[in-house]
């Protein structure tokens, strides 16, 4: 969803937020009747408050046959609602000296509103409003079917390297609704019928799958009562039945190939499935691949960049997810650098990892940028929502927020070399060549 600001929050943010620490986060939480839960953080700081809703629906909660709706929806809950003229939604947020946004992962649905703390009622109403009376009907499917479209084009099928991803993850998921991204298929939404839309919403986006935040210049008396009077009334819904997928191990290599017609320069990438986010294995991950290939100092950067100049970029990214995550790592080569012979080179300093452990030097260099991203996430007002929300949605445990640094603290190198030696493994891996569609066979 585009972005709307407004000068006057501008002019908040310029002269408050920066005033915002990272000291403990204090909150309060507790469920309404309907289920839904209800967490409030009160820092009066500065004259700015967030309201949000997250759902816990993505797209691994979709049929197969019928993907892309998390996503859809994430657009879709923008048309209208009873109380809410179709196209009026960004007009009062603007209008009112707020922005508000919507995102959608494989595993949940966040919106959010930031506004000057006098209108905290305003973003509660909206958001009652877009659970409880929105207006799922042809014109709204049709048009957002078009947005849709042009985001696909945008940023997957006219995109350079747009569909790595969507390559990479149909290999390392056979079972496991990851293997698709949440974009989805615009087959499987234009052969959707509007009951199918609203069966959807009727299911996922109901008080008791759902989690309010409110953070910022608050009154908790004040607050507690506005959440009761716009979202108590709200009908609790049909408790969700989740299925559960479970991946058989990759023991051998799997080898893949793509052809990019938005390309000049092939790529390689590599793999690997690691475990789900709550698993302290994934907090270890994060590390390494923090390690290996995270900003120009990091190990593969320096090698294959600075020193020896055979890879035009190195990339990776370590994501963990809500029931398995993936460390994936590749790079572009310069001039007639193979991508076989980039592969060895990473290959080679992932083998350091396995063999020996990581100089004191760089476990404290880790140690300190992960102090300052666990800062920098609770600096704002904005961040801290978000932060309450996921802890508590993915992993049941909004008190992350204060003490997640400290499992990062505890990870020991002697940790680091045991996991990379655990998930790290060669034949663990998928290899996916992503070639110019003009590339010719050697």
């Amino acid at each position: 969803m585009r972005i709307k600001t407004s000068l006057t929050l501008g002019v908040l943010a310029l002269f408050f937020l920066p005033t915002l620490s990272a000291q403990e986060v204090s909150f309060e939480e507790y469920d309404l009747d309907n289920g839904l839960h209800v967490i409030l953080h009160q820092d009066n700081n500065a004259p700015v408050v967030t309201t949000s809703v997250m759902y816990h629906v993505g797209a691994k909660d979709e049929n197969p046959e019928k993907t892309g709706f998390a996503h859809f929806f994430e657009h879709l809950l923008f048309e209208g609602t009873k109380n809410i003229k179709r196209g009026e939604w960004f007009k009062i947020v603007s209008s009112n000296g707020g922005q508000n946004n919507a995102n959608t992962t494989q595993d949940r649905t966040y919106y959010y509103e930031v506004f000057p703390s006098n209108n905290v009622e305003l973003g509660l109403w909206l958001e009652s409003e877009r659970m409880m009376h929105p207006i799922i009907n042809q014109i709204g499917v049709d048009t957002q079917s078009e947005v849709v479209q042009e985001e696909r084009r945008m940023r997957y099928d006219n995109s350079p390297y747009g569909r790595w991803r969507e390559q990479m993850f149909i290999h390392l998921f056979k079972k496991h609704p990851y293997r698709w991204q949440t974009i989805g298929s615009l087959e499987h939404l234009a052969n959707a019928s509007l009951d199918d839309f609203k069966a959807f919403n009727k299911t996922y986006y109901v008080p008791n799958n759902a989690v309010l935040v409110v953070a910022g210049d608050i009154s908790l008396d004040k607050t507690k009562k506005m959440v009761q009077d716009y979202f108590g009334p709200i009908p609790k819904g049909k408790d969700i039945q989740r299925q559960t997928f479970v991946e058989d191990p990759i023991t051998t290599p799997i080898k893949a190939e793509y052809r990019d017609p938005n390309i000049q320069i092939p790529a390689i990438f590599l793999g690997y499935r690691t475990p789900a986010q709550t698993n302290r294995d994934a907090y270890v991950l994060d590390m390494i691949s923090t390690y290996l290939s995270d900003g120009k100092s990091s190990k593969l950067y320096k090698k294959l960049v600075d020193e020896e100049k055979k890879a035009l970029q190195v990339f990776a990214f370590n994501g963990s997810q809500e029931d398995y995550g993936a460390y994936v790592v590749g790079a572009l080569p310069v001039g007639e650098t193979s991508l076989e012979d980039l592969q060895s080179d990473i290959d080679e300093e992932i083998g350091k990892l396995q063999s020996e452990l990581i100089s004191e030097k760089d476990y404290q260099k880790l140690q300190n940028k992960f102090e300052n991203m666990f800062v920098n996430s609770n600096s704002s007002i904005s961040g801290i929502a978000n932060s309450l929300a996921r802890y508590y949605v993915l992993y049941d445990n909004t008190g992350l927020i204060n003490n997640e640094i400290e499992i990062y603290r505890s990870i020991t190198r002697e940790e680091i070399l045991e996991v990379s030696n655990k998930y790290l493994k060669p034949n663990q891996r998928v290899a996916l060549e992503y070639l110019p569609l003009e590339a010719t066979e050697n």
